[in-house]
């Protein structure tokens, strides 16, 4: 069974940071999730490189717009290397493959009779790449970068989103297209029951993005072209065979996005598909922010986190057990490097580090020994897990289905701290010295236990989890951690 799960191409303004890395985390713990399940998935995630914004940075670094965009994408992709991330492809909207795609859907929509050309004016906000109306500015500014938007007139080819919207609607109250959370679904209903307006698909005064192929003077707006690349990177813009990967896996499963960018995702993207005649994505997940110490990240403020930063420090399994250890996935949270340092003692070097450096330590000065236990919580599930592990499997692997990640990272915590206090309650040093076959239960309970975490913990921490059961296995105890 196929599942094809996407993230939100990051725009290449700026090179990767912790928000960027958060979201891409989530995608890939559910990737290796999935894949340990059995299901075939294809992962995508990439760069948004198109757009004014991106063509005044490349401007202040003195390159070209290519140059730039080669650049960036590349600490994008790095920086995945450096986290461990699985993508299947990366996809960059400045390849041959993505505009292939947005060729022919422009093509495409313009043939199906739902693009037209008018004349238009609008408040615009280059940061954002999108026109605002009144009620999106706070006392006359964008809301995100704080600056007055420019006010556009031009002539532009125009989407027929309004011919579109009530379907959208129905299929977003059925669950069709499944919108989490819940609070993300009850404003995408409402901004629908709105006079949502057609909604521009060029711009004239835009010169690094894709020429509209039936109009040479327009470029395909930046968020458009962008949407496009769920479907380019199936070789969308292909014939034949070549298109195999398309008729495989879209439907998309899963988009995960953040919260940001809901009307786009929910309301734009749906409607483009409808005119094509293609399926929608199954679900929509949007994901809430994160402030760090309270504050929204800046480069002003200089608390923009770079997690190859923290990958250095505390290493890859680390930095990815840290970052999805904050707050629910959907909820807007709070982090801190001081946080961070925390959890990582009192979590992994302490819990996890030195339980299993002590079960191990004592299972060979008073030499007990347990036949590896093969199991594998992810594929085979007919054990009494409450009974042999005390651990509530399907409650965890309900969490995982659920992108509840935050909850199954807890869990995972929850029974190694359960763990570490049945240790010292029962106390083996004490029953090697007055109930041996006590003692031999206590440890092999422990050992086996841990064997059960090494592997929960995989999705999250793949070579802490390889590590463990190496060692589990050898009998050789080492550090899993930096100190």
């Amino acid at each position: 069974m196929k599942y094809y799960i996407t993230t939100p191409i990051y725009y290449v303004n700026a090179k990767p940071h912790i928000a960027h890395a958060y979201t891409t985390l989530i995608a890939d713990v559910l990737a290796r999730y999935l894949r340990l399940k059995g299901k075939k998935v294809f992962f995508l995630t990439g760069t948004d490189e198109h757009g004014a914004k991106v063509a005044q940075k490349a401007q202040e670094f003195g390159k070209n717009p290519q140059e730039f965009c080669d650049q960036v994408a590349g600490q994008f992709e790095k920086a995945w290397l450096n986290l461990d991330i699985t993508f299947d492809s990366f996809i960059r909207t400045t390849s041959e493959l993505h505009k292939k795609g947005v060729v022919k859907m422009i093509k495409q929509l313009k043939e199906n009779g739902d693009i037209y050309k008018a004349d238009y004016e609008g408040f615009y906000c280059t940061g954002c790449e999108k026109f605002l109306t009144q009620k999106e500015l706070i006392d006359g500014k964008c809301a995100d970068h704080q600056v007055e938007p420019e006010l556009i007139r031009e002539k532009n080819y125009f989407f027929k989103l309004s011919k579109y919207t009530g379907v959208i609607k129905e299929k977003v109250k059925k669950d069709e297209l499944l919108v989490r959370p819940q609070k993300r679904k009850n404003e995408i209903i409402s901004l629908l029951d709105t006079n949502l307006e057609d909604f521009s698909i060029s711009r004239e005064s835009v010169e690094w993005g894709i020429d509209v192929p039936f109009d040479k003077t327009q470029k395909i707006y930046v968020w458009v072209e962008a949407l496009m690349n769920y479907i380019s990177a199936l070789d969308y813009g292909k014939q034949g065979r070549q298109a195999g990967k398309f008729k495989k896996f879209w439907p998309a499963d899963l988009h995960l996005i953040g919260k940001d960018i809901t009307k786009f995702h929910i309301i734009y993207w749906p409607a483009i598909l409808l005119s094509l005649k293609l399926p929608l994505p199954k679900q929509v997940f949007a994901h809430g922010y994160f402030t760090i110490n309270g504050e929204k990240m800046s480069k002003t403020i200089g608390n923009v986190i770079d997690p190859n930063d923290l990958v250095e420090k505390w290493g890859k399994d680390a930095t990815r057990y840290l970052i999805l250890n904050q707050f629910p996935v959907g909820e807007d949270g709070d982090i801190s490097l001081e946080k961070l340092e925390a959890q990582y003692k009192a979590n992994l070097a302490n819990d996890l580090g030195n339980l299993l450096q002590r079960v191990l330590v004592m299972m060979n000065k008073f030499e007990v020994k347990d036949k590896a236990f093969k199991i594998d919580p992810y594929k085979h599930q007919d054990l009494d897990f409450q009974k042999e592990f005390d651990f509530d499997l399907d409650g965890f692997l309900n969490f995982m289905d659920n992108l509840k990640i935050f909850k199954a990272i807890k869990k995972i915590d929850k029974y190694i701290s359960q763990s570490n206090k049945y240790i010292e309650a029962n106390k083996p040093w004490e029953l090697a010295k007055t109930d041996k076959i006590q003692c031999q239960k206590v440890l092999i309970t422990l050992y086996r236990r841990l064997i059960l975490v090494a592997r929960l913990i995989k999705p999250f921490m793949p070579d802490i989890s390889k590590e463990m059961l190496n060692q589990l296995e050898s009998g050789e105890p080492k550090p899993l951690f930096k100190k």
